[in-house]
């Protein structure tokens, strides 16, 4: 099953690092976050990837043209200008970089890759979110369901850290803890071709038009994922999963 990560967005409330990067390139750990996303996905067996492209997509494009190149031992000789690969290490993947224009909307983004996709049922996510959702699950939720598209519900973090008090004291620091109240879409979404029924151009959204839509026709399910999930809109957010990948307990991280 391919692949989609949306990652052409501005990512203005980043602004810190978007200046620079766009979002998905920001990096957790030394890598960008997309580059976590396709490893969470390739954890699962998902080696066929679609990355809709538009603010600064060249970063995008750069990266992964280089990706193989210097992954694994190499060797240089500098005299003739030759490098040869010693050790290959490197992901199965297929990375397919589309440009989606610099001011498309989310939904138009998904439209301008039916070509694509228009055959067979697909993945679909944002450039921005992390998570420990068991995507095999999520897929057979989907069939069961036989709805034309399925996101992956999750509860929202909160604002603010929490705290734990014993007493007087306080014991622990609890930084963004899960509300464990209401729903929101954490994105990892399965759909249909179907979809593309429901777009109309480049200026579709994907939440507002498509999936609101989706869901007055009862065609939407929802995967409840109780578990971890956390995006990375600011630098806050950013520097919380850049701890939790420091302190090895970031639960995506499902691979050696």
């Amino acid at each position: 099953m391919k692949v989609v990560i949306l990652a052409g967005g501005f990512g203005t409330r980043l602004a810190e690092e978007t200046d620079i990067l766009p979002k998905p390139m920001v990096e957790i750990g030394g890598r960008p976050i997309l580059w976590h996303i396709m490893k969470y996905y390739y954890s699962y067996g998902y080696k066929e990837f679609f990355i809709a492209l538009g603010y600064k997509g060249e970063v995008i494009k750069h990266f992964f043209y280089n990706y193989s190149r210097i992954s694994g031992d190499i060797s240089i000789d500098l005299a003739k200008g030759k490098v040869k690969k010693l050790k290959e290490d490197c992901e199965e993947w297929t990375v397919n970089l589309i440009e989606t224009g610099l001011e498309t909307s989310t939904g138009g983004r998904l439209k301008r890759l039916e070509p694509w996709l228009k055959n067979e049922t697909f993945m679909l996510t944002y450039g921005d979110g992390v998570g420990d959702i068991n995507l095999n699950k999520l897929e057979r939720f989907h069939k069961t369901q036989k709805k034309i598209a399925t996101i992956t519900a999750v509860r929202p973090p909160a604002r603010f850290g929490g705290i734990r008090v014993e007493g007087d004291l306080v014991t622990e620091f609890i930084e963004k803890p899960q509300t464990g109240e209401g729903w929101i879409n954490g994105g990892y979404m399965v759909m249909e071709p179907t979809i593309f029924n429901y777009i109309g151009g480049d200026q579709t959204n994907l939440e507002q038009n498509v999936l609101d839509r989706l869901s007055s026709e009862e065609q939407l399910a929802a995967y409840k994922h109780d578990h971890f999930w956390q995006c990375m809109d600011n630098i806050r957010e950013k520097r919380f999963l850049e701890k939790l990948w420091q302190d090895k307990q970031a639960p995506w991280k499902k691979w050696d």
